[in-house]
């Protein structure tokens, strides 16, 4: 069965650090190119950050360059976005994407506040 399940949210105080990671299943991830997209209360989904197939070159959202990282662990088919030096602008549910398909998770909420 070829989906996608997100892990990692969670509450976290500005100026903190979260990490969420995609468990692919059904298909080679490495093999295609990957994205995180978020959906914050009211808007609609934002591009976050991208990792291409193969060599894997990343590029990000201005609104988040600098501070997350997307990256991807071949062996455990597991994409990740380190998200540092998190802001109250970040709240929202992240999404990861198979890149140019309709495949995405169920996603996971990022809530950022003191």
């Amino acid at each position: 069965q070829v989906q996608l399940v997100e892990s990692g949210g969670g509450l976290v105080q500005p100026g903190g650090s979260l990490r969420l990671s995609c468990v692919a299943s059904g298909f080679t991830l490495s093999m295609h190119t990957m994205s995180w997209v978020r959906q914050a209360p009211g808007k609609g989904l934002e591009w976050v950050s991208t990792i291409n197939k193969g060599a894997g070159s990343t590029s990000y959202a201005d609104s988040v360059k600098g501070r997350f990282t997307i990256s991807r662990d071949n062996a455990k088919n597991t994409l990740y976005l380190q998200m540092n030096s998190l802001r109250p602008e970040d709240t929202a549910v992240y999404y990861c994407v198979k890149t140019g398909t309709v495949l995405r998770g169920q996603g996971t909420q990022v809530t950022v506040s003191s």
